[in-house]
């Protein structure tokens, strides 16, 4: 695994969210065989998933008034806050299998923090890793053709109140974990050692990488500055501001909450998704070939989407549970 560098080791600290995003993206379409990796901290950032409602998962007020900073990302997931005291990791690699990548980059990090005293472990079904059963790293991935990024939070340290401040669960994810708060949810890498962040962060890239790097030119970040430019537009983050209902969690998949937009004549125009899934790839464009002009009712949207298979598009989920979270939304 080779370690992508800034020319000056500080860029890896305070810039704008989405160039690291973009970075991610801008080594994914490298050729070549070789897997990348690369650590990066930020100002308070809340980070949401490609497919959830911004103004339902964050308390924007919240974060407006304690200069948080509000980004969505291309892969799927629920939200993520970040600052200073914590460690994003991205992991860059050729994969056409999503999931198996996924089980192998956790698993690695969890060898990783075991190999500096902490009791790590990987929880493969919820791409976790965990440090005494608290999460210490929650992570999402984006796959691009023959390409596979893993990116998540390794929290070295946090500001508590911040993020449960910043990040607003829906009714359906505390219920379905016991109603349990953001931050008793969560553990530190500074709760469980005396290392120094710095120390720790040494002590990563070389458990990870050794000495393999590759050092980007000023012409690589500005390409890659030019393409963070779309993250930064409304139209991107507030892509969906309607409402759809409270949603609904399936074990294994996530919250999806449907949205059926209808035309005049009262037949489908698209199906819209949100929650905090992890898609695989899109699920609404092919979602909308093939329910456009149905009529509404469970029995012409089962047959519509029948002998499709919805877990390749969106991980674990069911074509047949899949057409029953759609009819529970006409009803509502």
């Amino acid at each position: 695994m080779i370690y992508a560098q800034l020319p000056t080791e500080g860029d890896h600290i305070g810039r704008p969210l989405p160039f690291y995003l973009a970075m991610e993206e801008w080594l994914a379409r490298r050729e070549g065989p070789d897997s990348y990796f690369f650590m990066w901290q930020v100002d308070p950032t809340v980070i949401c998933g490609r497919h959830q409602d911004v103004e339902l998962e964050t308390d924007l007020d919240f974060c407006h008034s304690h200069d948080i900073r509000v980004v969505r990302r291309k892969s799927g997931g629920g939200c993520v806050y970040a600052d200073r005291n914590n460690i994003m990791m991205s992991y860059i690699t050729p994969s056409a299998d999503v999931m198996t990548t996924f089980g192998e980059y956790t698993s690695g990090v969890a060898s990783m923090l075991r190999s500096l005293g902490l009791d790590a472990t990987a929880d493969t079904s919820r791409n976790d890793v965990l440090i005494g059963g608290r999460k210490v790293s929650g992570n999402a991935f984006y796959h691009l053709p023959g390409r596979s990024i893993v990116h998540g939070t390794m929290l070295y340290d946090t500001d508590r109140a911040m993020m449960a401040g910043a990040i607003t669960p829906s009714r359906a994810k505390m219920l379905s974990k016991g109603v349990k708060s953001v931050e008793s949810r969560i553990t530190t890498v500074k709760e469980h050692s005396t290392i120094g962040i710095e120390e720790f962060k040494r002590a990563v890239r070389e458990s990870l990488c050794g000495g393999h790097t590759l050092t980007l030119t000023d012409a690589d970040i500005e390409e890659i500055e030019r393409m963070a430019e779309e993250y930064f537009a409304d139209s991107w983050l507030y892509r969906r501001r309607s409402r759809s209902g409270s949603g609904r969690r399936i074990e294994g998949v996530g919250e999806i909450r449907p949205r059926i937009i209808t035309g005049s004549d009262g037949l489908i125009e698209r199906v819209e998704l949100s929650g905090d899934f992890f898609a695989i790839t899109d699920p609404e464009t092919e979602l909308k070939e093939r329910l456009k002009g149905v009529a509404p009712e469970r029995a012409t949207i089962a047959t519509a989407i029948e002998g499709w298979d919805a877990s390749q598009y969106v991980a674990g989920l069911t074509t047949e549970v899949l057409a029953t979270l759609i009819s529970e939304a006409i009803q509502k």
